[in-house]
């Protein structure tokens, strides 16, 4: 009858079954055994280097495989300073493994390699007449990334979700350069197109060089206007005692274009081209646990602008610095051992914008809508509108010289969800001023006494009352790529003009105050 099997045919499928699950124990039995063997060999080796700590050696070849796509000049700079012809004195064995897996970090970090390389030492050939008996030879085992990756997906930002395709070309030269190519469209970045350069300098990955352009289109809503910029930059970011630094020169054409019918006249009278030509440094020290979802450390952050003045020309003019500082400390509970997943945060954020001569003159104009600050919404003040607090006109955020901003966040972990997962429960005070300089369009330079004190006038007035503030609770979820927010928001302090939000907010952004 159809459908009916065969007996014989039966009985085949069984044997192969068999044979399967027979070769399935074999093959199993085999790795275990391996790794038995591995796992004695390491224990064998880690007694052997214990008990020979002490015991002089001199490294006398150090050879790298596997990088058959990195230059030997590039691995010379990170592997010469092993020999011990290099060396004043001879190593001790625990020395000469110290430094080499010092020399593998270095090289691990210029992320050319797909998996940290291993190391395994040998005695030098004892016929070999120019070898001594404390001669080893390194070897170091590495396996190199893909030169070309090529993508596309979705990312975070703060206040903006986006679509990308991305193409990278890396260690092109053989000296870990990599280019990046990336397009992307967003919910407020219209278009963005950037190619991105960047290479160690002398073999070293905390010290890297970068030139990069860029051509993007980005609508304001809060300003009734789009904003277009188009330009390159040149960046040497170094890692020092004091966290990683970064200097900069970037040149940009900005054009404010695009304006709603009912744009204000400050708006309107920013519009069309400018150019900017600046110099930036900044100085990141970031001690966090996680950034995303800190339960200890702390982070503190400094940026600081100089555009227009003296020889950088360009048609806007001024000194423009930012700092931030944010520290999150765990909070024990009794009967629970180790972290409670209960942590406090607290962070904060200023910055000053300051107009100067253009050039080598001496009349200072005000600041334009492009290089003012914008403080409210989701990511920093909560319970506000994106651009709610500071100067206004009509509907428009028109953005400040001056600003602070500070928050409280008490972060818990959900029940039955537990510590270790990236979900918590947020409740948290939050409050902030922005402010426009006085007398900022006066005709006097602003090194004279006049615009000093009008600074100083600006940042008495910040703490001239209460600030504006807002209280709420909600959801965080901690993913890799960004941190999202769900929250409740009561504001408890509004200033006339300022756009609050009460009820439901959601946040997206990669840094939350």
């Amino acid at each position: 009858m159809a459908g009916q099997i065969d007996p014989e045919d039966r009985i085949f499928e069984q044997l192969k079954r068999r044979d399967d699950q027979a070769q399935e124990k074999k093959t199993r039995s085999v790795n275990d055994r391996e790794r038995a063997l591995y796992e004695k060999q390491q224990r064998r080796l880690s007694q052997l280097i214990e008990a020979n700590t002490t015991l002089p050696c001199t490294i006398s070849s150090v050879r790298v495989l596997g990088a058959r796509n990195t230059r030997p000049g590039f691995l010379k700079r990170i592997i010469d300073p092993l020999l011990s012809a290099n060396q004043d004195r001879p190593y001790t064995l625990s020395e000469a493994l110290r430094e080499t897996q010092y020399a593998v970090d270095k090289l691990y970090r210029h992320d050319i390699f797909t998996e940290r390389p291993s190391i395994s030492i040998d005695r030098p050939d004892p016929t070999d007449p120019s070898s001594t008996p404390t001669d080893i030879n390194v070897y170091i085992s590495a396996r190199e990334r893909s030169r070309l990756t090529f993508k596309t997906g979705t990312e975070a930002g703060n206040t903006e979700g986006s679509a990308f395709t991305n193409l990278t070309l890396r260690n092109i030269f053989g000296g870990a350069e990599s280019l990046d190519l990336n397009a992307s469209v967003g919910t407020r970045t219209r278009s963005a197109y950037q190619a991105r350069f960047e290479s160690p300098i002398l073999s070293n990955p905390d010290v890297r060089a970068e030139v990069g352009g860029l051509a993007s289109s980005t609508q304001k809503g809060w300003a009734s206007h789009e904003e277009i910029l188009k330009g390159g930059w040149t960046k040497l970011r170094w890692l020092g005692m004091g966290g990683k630094s970064e200097l900069g020169y970037s040149g940009l054409w900005r054009q404010v274009t695009g304006m709603a019918e009912n744009a204000s006249p400050t708006v309107r009278g920013d519009a069309g081209d400018s150019v900017k030509s600046s110099i930036t440094y900044s100085l990141t020290n970031d001690q966090r646990d996680y950034p995303l979802l800190p339960q200890s450390g702390y982070l503190s952050k400094s940026s600081f602008e100089l555009a227009g003045w003296g020889p950088l020309q360009g048609d806007v003019a001024f000194a423009k610095s930012e700092v931030e500082a944010q520290g999150a400390v765990p909070i024990p509970l009794l009967g629970v051992k180790g972290r409670s997943g209960i942590s406090l945060t607290t962070g904060f954020r200023a910055g000053l914008l300051y107009p100067l001569p253009l050039g080598f003159g001496s009349k200072t104009e005000g600041s334009r809508i492009n290089d003012r600050f914008q403080l409210g919404g989701p990511t920093d003040v909560r319970g506000f509108r994106l651009g709610g607090l500071g100067p206004r006109d009509g509907n428009d955020a028109v953005g400040g010289d001056v600003y602070a901003a500070g928050s409280v966040n008490l972060l818990m972990p959900i029940p039955r969800v537990g510590a270790d997962k990236p979900f918590r429960i947020q409740a948290f005070v939050n409050g902030g001023r922005s402010l426009a300089l006085r007398k900022a369009q006066k005709e006097k330079p602003d090194l004279s006494a006049t615009g000093k004190g009008s600074v100083r006038s600006t940042i008495a007035e910040l703490g001239n009352g209460l600030p504006s503030m807002a209280a709420g609770v909600g959801i965080v979820y901690a993913h890799p790529a960004a941190r999202f927010e769900l929250n409740f928001s009561l504001p408890l302090v509004i200033r006339k003009g300022e756009d609050a939000r009460k009820g439901l907010q959601f946040g997206l952004g990669v840094s939350m105050l």
